[in-house]
């Protein structure tokens, strides 16, 4: 096996997902709206799912092929890398004010959403009240931005349609949804391959390389946000994105594997752990002072290294 071919294979893997979901996302908004769906809907939905479409295509794809710890690995460090470095750089440069009105609600629903990953998943694998309680939550999240999205924008005006714009925007759609899951295809198999080679878990390529590949979208927000001096932009990406990622992608995963969701040992005692903590590291200053601090971002920055360094290296 060629390590470098593998490793390039994984770099047009990630390109594929971010660029691909950003096509897919684009197309399908403009699609939704031009029939007539409220732009507050299409805000609410397809937006919010978007910067999370390459975690779940992951997960979905690599529980399909059979690698569970792949699939569990990138779910729940994708939280983690979202919130203990994508989120941690935010609040070192930009401080943070969340009045509770605004933000409190998703805050509650993404520590409730932690607390219940762990709970359900403490057994070696992922429960089916877990399950159940994840996908409700996840349907009370996709209710509250729609009642915040209608209160924030009351125009249904729909898009110029034209032959020409309809043929281009249907072609980006399927273009778009061919490259991420081809995408997806490409970050698992060559992920493995390179766990393979190199003789380690798949689980700590997904927490690591695939989790941090997935996130990109995140990230990109995160640095265009802290460009713009848009704190809450990149706050509300990341919390809305976590929250996705733990009430969706796990009981997906669970549905398509047909039973209950295998957890290893490793991420029972170390991922869920540790995602849960730095979420709380994040969340908890927000609700009680509703302000972030700077020392919240290099604490967060400090877990997430020690987190990866014990995770490759022990």
């Amino acid at each position: 096996m060629n390590i470098w071919l593998e490793a390039l294979l994984f770099a047009v893997g990630v390109v594929l997902i971010v660029k691909g979901g950003d096509v897919f996302v684009d197309a399908a908004g403009w699609i939704a709206e031009a029939s007539g769906i409220p732009k507050f809907i299409v805000g609410a939905t397809i937006v919010s799912v978007a910067t999370t479409l390459p975690e779940m295509i992951v997960s979905v794809m690599a529980t399909a092929d059979g690698e569970i710890d792949m699939a569990v690995g990138n779910a729940v460090g994708s939280v983690t890398a979202n919130t203990g470095l994508i989120l941690a750089l935010a609040l070192i440069f930009m401080s943070l004010a969340t009045p509770r009105r605004v933000f409190l609600p998703k805050i509650l629903m993404l520590i409730a959403s932690a607390f219940v990953t762990v709970a359900a998943c403490l057994g070696g694998q992922i429960e089916v009240w877990g399950s159940v309680v994840l996908a409700l939550l996840f349907v009370i999240f996709i209710i509250e931005n729609i009642k915040n999205a209608k209160t924030e924008e009351q125009s249904c005006e729909r898009p110029e349609v034209t032959k020409k714009i309809v043929a281009v925007k249907v072609i980006m759609f399927v273009l778009g949804a061919a490259a991420t899951v081809g995408g997806s295809r490409l970050l698992v198999s060559s992920g493995t391959a390179i766990a393979e080679f190199l003789g380690v878990p798949s689980r700590i390529i997904a927490v690591t390389m695939v989790a941090v590949g997935t996130s990109l979208p995140e990230l990109v927000t995160t640095v265009t946000a802290i460009v713009k001096k848009q704190a809450s932009l990149s706050a509300g990406n990341v919390i809305g994105a976590n929250i996705i990622d733990m009430t969706l992608i796990l009981p997906v995963c669970s549905a398509v594997s047909g039973s209950r969701l295998p957890i290893s040992a490793a991420s029972v005692a170390v991922d869920f752990p540790v995602c849960l903590a730095v979420t709380l590291i994040a969340m908890l200053p927000l609700i009680i002072k509703q302000r972030s601090y700077k020392w919240q971002g290099i604490l967060l920055l400090c877990v997430y290294a020690a987190y990866v360094a014990a995770t490759v290296l022990l």
